[in-house]
């Protein structure tokens, strides 16, 4: 039986219609990431989106804090960024590793919420495969709701940690099953979880810079920032000892 890859970077949709629009944005999706160049020695970062459709109430607000975060991060230099995200049936896609935050920023107030349950293991194990042919210092995940068996999460998760990539879960929302599975997820991985609403988008996105900075310089950096009064920084440190 033939293997096959835990990631798609195309939708299986349900019609032929599904399929041609999905490919369509995808391959859109996947030109402007290669308008972009990656640096050979930078950090690297994954940010991880859940785009199905129980997020479509406050996708707007979040588009513009996840703006935000992007400019944030990209604020910092030597740093490979790569944007995933999951919606519909099945479909999940990877950008390439670029540095342009802005390019990142543009690609996904493109991309519109659909019906369908988390991919988030799809996620995990990309991030997975993805530090096992190069190292990727950080995962940062955004996201309302858990929908997949949890327990299985967990195991994609303890490899994460064992690979030393920390997990930073931020939650859009308060749901107490996805609170509790998110916990979990940061815990094993060595990261941090936060949610969306507990903040001003300022301070959320000072965390995500913090983030950045970690993926870059790892904890050294962190500290030295903390030492110059980086409030991101402080928070961001006192979750990860």
């Amino acid at each position: 039986m033939p293997k096959t890859r835990d990631i798609d970077l195309k939708k299986q949709g349900t019609t032929p219609a599904e399929r041609a629009s999905s490919g369509s944005e995808i391959a859109s999706f996947l030109k402007d990431a290669k308008a972009t160049t990656t640096v050979a020695r930078a950090g690297r970062l994954v940010i991880a989106l859940d785009a199905t459709m129980s997020r479509q109430p406050t996708w707007d607000r979040a588009c513009a804090l996840q703006g935000d975060m992007f400019a944030a991060a990209g604020k910092v230099g030597h740093l490979a960024m790569q944007l995933v995200y999951f919606r519909g049936f099945g479909e999940c896609a990877a950008s390439k590793w670029v540095q342009d935050a802005n390019a990142l920023a543009r690609l996904m107030t493109r991309i519109d919420c659909r019906g369908g349950q988390t991919q988030i293991r799809k996620v995990l194990r990309h991030t997975i495969d993805e530090t096992k042919r190069k190292k990727v210092q950080a995962l940062v995940y955004i996201g309302d709701c858990v929908e997949e068996e949890v327990d299985g999460l967990c195991a994609r998760a303890g490899e994460l940690g064992l690979l030393g990539v920390p997990a930073f879960i931020f939650q859009d929302g308060r749901e107490p099953h996805a609170e509790t599975a998110f916990r979990e997820i940061a815990r094993l991985t060595g990261g941090a979880h936060f949610r969306l609403d507990e903040g001003a988008p300022e301070e959320l996105a000072a965390l995500l810079k913090a983030a950045a900075v970690f993926a870059t310089g790892g904890r050294p950096e962190l500290e030295k920032l903390t030492r110059g009064g980086d409030a991101g920084a402080k928070r961001l440190l006192a979750h990860l000892r």
